[in-house]
């Protein structure tokens, strides 16, 4: 799928590369929010998977530093794997809190702490989720660098109207982080349009996680604090 539309994509503009540092940034805030969790809700060993993560992290910035624009395969194979492995721990994380919202556990018995281990995770699920779409949506971040492809992933406002877009647009973090976000408090696609069946599923699984995590938070602190 993404050799198809990396075959596709336009070469007749610039090569337009986002900085390395956004993401790197908010794989960091991922893990930073990990370990804040209590211990009942972290995925084991505690340190083991933070530290899987972060050598990935420097492995992708020493493979390609600076603007994100080689399209090399060994450096794209190590940023999903290292996304893929946020989203699997953001899950597994969600996931414990679920079954302790439910069955109880010490999470959830005080409504500070509660309240405190559901925002994390809620936060987690966001920016795992607004990477997830970053990495996968046409390519990937480097192959966007040079050309949109004429069939993509995902559908922003810029591209259905590109009269309202700069010439050689390009979709960057921040608008994936904010498809994340939106996906996770409008329980629907709003101005963002997933278009492969990737996307629809994986804005359908974080609309539901939110959903649902929302929910049981909110109830069982209102239940905790009368």
């Amino acid at each position: 799928m993404e050799g198809h539309e990396s075959a596709t994509a336009s070469h007749d503009g610039p090569v337009i590369g986002e900085p390395r540092w956004p993401m790197a940034t908010a794989v960091l805030v991922v893990i930073a929010l990990t370990i804040l969790l209590p211990n009942s809700l972290v995925v084991r060993p505690r340190w083991g998977v933070p530290v899987v993560e972060a050598i990935l992290l420097v492995a992708v910035m020493i493979g390609d530093p600076g603007k994100i624009d080689r399209r090399s395969r060994p450096v794209r194979a190590i940023s999903v794997t290292l996304i893929a492995l946020l989203v699997a721990t953001t899950l597994l994380c969600t996931s414990e809190l679920i079954v302790q919202l439910i069955r109880g556990g010490r999470a959830t018995d005080s409504a500070g702490l509660l309240l405190a281990a559901g925002g994390i995770v809620w936060a987690s699920n966001v920016i795992a989720f607004g990477l997830l779409y970053w990495e996968l949506d046409s390519g990937g971040p480097a192959v966007r660098a040079h050309g949109l492809p004429r069939y993509p992933s995902l559908a922003f406002p810029e591209q259905l109207t590109p009269e309202l877009a700069p010439p050689d647009w390009r979709p960057r973090l921040i608008d994936y982080l904010y498809l994340g976000f939106t996906s996770a408090t409008a329980f629907s696609p709003t101005d963002t349009m997933p278009l492969r069946p990737w996307a629809k599923v994986a804005m359908m699984l974080q609309s539901g996680i939110s959903l649902v995590l929302l929910g049981l938070v909110i109830a069982r602190a209102v239940n905790v604090l009368k």
